[in-house]
């Protein structure tokens, strides 16, 4: 198991290193596998450690592939067999003998697993989404990549499993924003529950609303509106008043969008918001680095609906 090369490359303090990251195009992958012939990969920005799954304690009542808790450094944490979400041929007797820990919207949680692989360093325009035929695992795989030697790897959608299992986050209290009923907001983001939930928000706070599923889509529909406003003599303002991102997306991620519109006058005034399950601070300055003018850690509807009225309300 590949723990000494996570330890060397010291992925929970290098700050640094994640901000150079920000605006390239590129992730890093830690590899991983469930006991079966697949391969999956998850951003490693999102994991703070690595290592032998220790003692689970099993508790009543548990949803549906949460194998019970640890005491983590007088932490106690869930612990989410990951298989139990997947359709994989010959799923293994053991639920796992490695567990990741991982930071997801300021929740820590162990992920078990069979065994670790690597690091690796893929370009987002080598992500895509996956295929319709991969229909059995639909919604729990996010994107796909390839490795030099032609192995699929499967990045989950950790969001979509989180629901899955804990349920969706149930929004309870979002006042209307005191807006125009033309005030727009252009989102983007590549998860399905994460776009649902965004919708939500933004029918609750009374405004408009388009979207885009990958960080290129959104690009090129942005100019295309952008394009119009200039063909027909309108204020670009007027009919998107806030930018809203996903961080990680397949082909572009939200950090070269962020540049891209941020060096495209045709956008000047218009805010852009990260939204991100990446919460940690070095996340934050990777949004800042690229220019960001706010960051929204998922999924708190509340904190997101605070966050956007009084940009909105400008």
């Amino acid at each position: 198991m590949a723990m000494d090369l996570i330890e060397k490359k010291n992925l929970l303090d290098s700050v640094d290193a994640r901000t150079r990251l920000a605006g390239s195009n590129k992730m890093e992958i830690l590899l991983f596998s469930l006991g079966t012939r697949e391969t999956f990969g998850i951003n490693v920005f999102k994991v703070r450690e690595v290592g032998r799954t220790p003692h689970i304690t099993k508790t009543p009542n548990m949803p549906k592939g949460v194998e019970g808790l640890v005491s983590l450094r007088g932490n106690v944490i869930p612990v989410i067999s990951l298989v139990s979400f997947l359709d994989t041929a010959g799923q293994p007797v053991e639920r796992g003998k490695t567990m990741m820990v991982a930071e997801y919207s300021k929740r820590t949680l162990g992920f078990l697993v069979h065994e670790v692989d690597r690091i690796i360093r893929v370009d987002w325009e080598k992500v895509r989404a996956p295929e319709s035929v991969l229909s059995a695992n639909q919604g729990l795989i996010t994107a796909i990549t390839e490795l030099e030697n032609g192995t699929l790897v499967s990045i989950l959608d950790v969001e979509q499993i989180l629901a899955n299992a804990f349920g969706e986050a149930i929004i309870v209290d979002v006042p209307p924003a005191q807006v125009s009923e033309e005030v727009g907001v252009f989102f983007v983001d590549d998860s399905v529950v994460a776009r649902k939930k965004i919708t939500e928000v933004l029918d609750r706070l009374k405004v408009k609303h388009k979207h885009a599923t990958n960080g290129v889509e959104a690009w090129t529909r942005l100019q295309g509106l952008a394009a119009h406003s200039q063909q027909t003599g309108g204020n670009l303002r007027d009919d998107v008043r806030l930018i809203l991102v996903d961080a990680e997306m397949p082909e572009m991620d939200g950090y070269v969008l962020t540049k891209y519109i941020k060096s495209d006058a045709r956008f000047d005034g218009i805010p852009v918001v990260m939204h991100s399950s990446l919460s940690s601070e070095a996340n934050r300055a990777m949004g800042q680095a690229v220019g960001v003018d706010a960051y929204v850690a998922k999924f708190d509807a509340e904190v997101l609906a605070d966050t956007l009225r009084p940009i909105l309300e400008r």
